[in-house]
């Protein structure tokens, strides 16, 4: 997902979601997992290019 994203020219920030407790609770088996600057969850598992299309618009 990362190489996907950095090849479309989008900003983000990585987080291991294993080396933080809080994170690992709300997304478990979910990663990859892309959240949006609100905090809400725009993917997992694979880029959806239309729902990343939707929150960058």
């Amino acid at each position: 997902m990362a190489r996907e994203l950095r090849a479309r020219g989008v900003a983000f920030v990585e987080a291991d979601v294993d080396a933080d407790a809080r994170l690992e609770a709300r997304y478990g088996e979910l990663v990859p997992v892309l959240v949006g600057p609100d905090g809400s969850e725009i993917c997992h598992y694979f880029l959806d290019a239309e729902a990343l299309a939707r929150v960058l618009a």
